[in-house]
C-alpha cells in the first residue's frame, strides 16, 4: 500500500507532524512522538483500526484516501513458478492458465488424535 498521509494532511493545511499530533490529541487519540514520526515519514507497518478511524475523522477523509494499492508490489511477492511444497514440486499457475493448485480437505482423516 502507498501511504498518503502527508498529501492528505497538506490538503487540510497541516504541514508538520507535531501539528497533526495535536489535532489527533484534541480528537482523543494520544500517540507518541515516535509513532507520529513513523506515520509521517513513511508507511506504518501496522495501524489499529481505532487509530485509522480517528485519523480519517481529523483529516475528513476515508481510509481509501490515505492508502492506495500497489499491485506491482503484490505481484513481485508471489512465489516463483516452481517451488517445493511438502517435498513435491508444485506448479503455482505457470502452466495451468494462472490457476492455483486444487486443495482437497482432509475430512475424516485428522492429522493426530487429541490427548486422552
Amino acid at each position: 500500500m502507498l501511504w498518503n498521509l502527508r498529501i492528505r494532511a497538506a490538503e487540510r493545511g497541516v504541514w508538520k507532524s507535531a501539528q497533526m499530533r495535536r489535532m489527533l490529541a484534541d480528537a482523543g487519540l494520544e500517540i507518541s512522538a515516535g509513532k507520529m514520526s513513523s506515520w509521517w515519514a513513511g508507511t506504518p507497518a501496522t495501524m489499529r483500526l481505532e487509530e485509522l478511524d480517528v485519523l480519517c475523522s481529523v483529516l475528513k477523509c476515508s481510509p481509501t484516501d490515505l492508502m492506495s494499492p500497489e499491485p506491482d508490489k503484490v505481484a513481485a511477492r508471489r512465489p516463483r513458478a516452481t517451488e517445493t511444497v511438502n517435498g513435491n514440486n508444485q506448479d503455482h499457475g505457470a502452466g495451468n492458465g494462472g490457476v492455483s493448485p486444487v486443495v482437497t480437505p482432509r475430512f475424516g482423516r485428522p492429522r493426530s488424535e487429541p490427548p486422552l
